[in-house]
């Protein structure tokens, strides 16, 4: 199990570092989230087959018609979220496989993940339980609605890509809490939303490609 974390050849620390490096050169700062990318084996949320390609930059499939997001765009939307801050409650959208899920639980004190694919669910819950995170729960749910019982969250972050921003996580941010969601029925703009006492602040930052947010579950 320690082998498989910590990786060989491809996979390795060395590799991992060479990702961090890139990430730097292309302009992620926060040495909190990179220090979360460097610790967090991305290899180990891919098949086999594909775990010699987890730390290029670029997003991968992992079935059921979705993908891991590239690491630049992790580390993005993480530091978007952080904005130097202290994060304590986190809601992100879109579990996936858990990467992304797995880096914001070493920059956050807790995190809420929902995910419309259960199955997909239940492999993420595996790979939590892999890395012994303790400060994640995870609920099957459309993503849509968010988790209203446990707002509000001073961070949420979107992994897949809105049509437009769903009102009820807008009504489940905090004040002075940041959301990070892609948004676009074309093509997809990085979106920040601050929540202020006056009320939303909107700024789209830059285009991007996620797999749609969807309805209902699966």
């Amino acid at each position: 199990m320690v082998a498989r974390i910590s990786g060989i050849g491809m996979t390795s620390q060395r590799t991992r570092e060479r990702m961090i490096a890139r990430l730097r050169e292309q302009g992620i700062k926060d040495e909190v989230v990179l220090a979360a990318m460097l610790e967090i084996p991305r290899h180990i949320f891919l098949d086999e087959a594909l775990a010699g390609r987890a730390y290029e930059d670029g997003s991968l499939p992992i079935g059921f018609n979705q993908t891991i997001s590239q690491p630049y765009i992790v580390a993005r939307m993480t530091e978007l979220l952080r904005a130097g801050g202290t994060l304590n409650k986190v809601l992100e959208i879109g579990t996936g496989c858990g990467y992304q899920t797995s880096v914001l639980s070493r920059v956050a004190k807790e995190v809420y993940s929902v995910e419309r694919i259960g199955p997909l669910l239940e492999i993420a819950k595996g790979h939590f339980r892999e890395l012994k995170l303790r400060n994640v729960k995870v609920k099957k749910a459309d993503g849509n609605f968010g988790i209203p019982e446990m707002a509000p969250y001073d961070g949420i972050l979107v992994a897949c890509g809105a049509t437009h921003i769903p009102e009820d996580l807008l009504r489940q941010m905090a004040i002075g809490g940041r959301m990070v969601i892609p948004v676009g029925a074309g093509e997809q703009m990085l979106t920040l939303v601050e929540r202020t006492e006056e009320g939303y602040r909107k700024t789209e930052l830059e285009a991007v490609k996620f797999v749609p947010l969807l309805g209902g579950t699966a």
